[in-house]
């Protein structure tokens, strides 16, 4: 059963992605594999939705576990094919249009067999993304747990890319899969680290904000600014790693669409740069026509080019997208 049947479905998972992000929406009417067209947009609508629900319309940390618990139970019904329970189930809600889609590509997935992995694991690294944020939500966090947070999220974009864009084309599984949307994560967690923590997320392990001079009241000392600095450098590291990962994936489109995804956020880190290294509450300039064209002459740079790699930076990329 590949892709998503119905056409209501298709118009849910549309929408929500033209509404949360015009340049996702383009990219999937552009590059997905028409076959797989409506899974592309059925991912990034649950994914936003779930984000949405885990942050803001869910009110505490009880609510939020059962809610997640939630979604596995219905991911699990759905791989194996099971009748989901209906009202009459207890504590059981009906299933909401959202969860639909999770529902729909639960049983793609399944469906598919081994090829169907990718799109199951990228639910599965998703879901476990989400209970991560509940339960570092107002606590300090360690650099580990950072690193393993990041890492679920790069395994979900980057199985769900590849399940949408060029599905079934060869595509290399070492420690290079994950490196491009990891360092993207770096650089969203920078850019939304302001905001995230009016939120309750602390996105500074806690191993950094025991050094002398650095505090979360006070983001512009040098002690912060220089652990900024050391992020920076490791998406960067990441990003061309992650350069040299997509020349060895064989489908074209697939390459266009990882070069464009880095370069979204490449555009953030020169910000942060030229901040020096001070970060700001938001970053408006990403919305512009300036911005948008920026990004564009940057993607088309990174599919021309593939950067060196220093030999300090790059085991560090590889071990952080592990």
């Amino acid at each position: 059963m590949p892709g998503i049947a119905g056409a209501p479905q298709h118009v849910l998972a549309a929408g929500i992605t033209r509404a949360a992000s015009r340049q996702s929406y383009l990219t999937i009417r552009w590059l997905a594999d028409p076959r797989y067209r409506a899974d592309a947009f059925a991912l990034y609508a649950w994914f936003r939705w779930l984000d949405d629900m885990v942050d803001e319309r869910l009110p505490g940390g009880g609510s939020r576990l059962a809610f997640v618990a939630r979604q596995r139970r219905l991911l699990a019904l759905a791989t194996d094919g099971a009748p989901l329970p209906d009202a009459r189930d207890g504590a059981w809600a009906p299933v909401t249009p959202e969860e639909g889609l999770l529902v729909r590509l639960g049983a793609a997935g399944a469906a598919l067999g081994v090829d169907g992995e990718p799109l199951l694991g990228s639910l599965g690294a998703m879901l476990d993304v989400m209970e991560l944020d509940v339960r570092r939500r107002g606590r300090p966090v360690t650099q580990r747990e950072l690193d393993e947070y990041t890492r679920l999220l790069a395994v979900a974009v980057t199985e769900a890319l590849h399940h949408c864009i060029g599905h079934g084309c060869p595509s290399p599984h070492d420690d290079t899969r994950y490196a491009a949307v990891t360092g993207a994560h770096v650089a969203h967690m920078l850019r939304d680290l302001v905001e995230d923590l009016d939120a309750g997320y602390v996105n500074v392990p806690a191993e950094v904000l025991d050094e002398p001079g650095a505090s979360l009241a006070d983001l512009h000392a040098p002690a912060m600014r220089a652990w900024v600095r050391d992020r920076v450098e490791l998406a960067r590291a990441c990003f061309a790693v992650g350069r040299q990962y997509l020349e060895r994936v064989e489908d074209p489109r697939c390459r266009v669409a990882g070069h464009a995804y880095t370069a979204r956020f490449e555009w953030v880190l020169d910000a942060i740069e030229a901040d020096g290294y001070r970060l700001r509450a938001g970053y408006p300039e990403r919305a512009t026509l300036r911005g948008g064209l920026r990004i564009a002459a940057d993607a088309a740079r990174s599919l021309l080019a593939s950067d060196a790699v220093g030999p300090r930076q790059a085991p560090r990329a590889l071990a952080v997208a592990r």
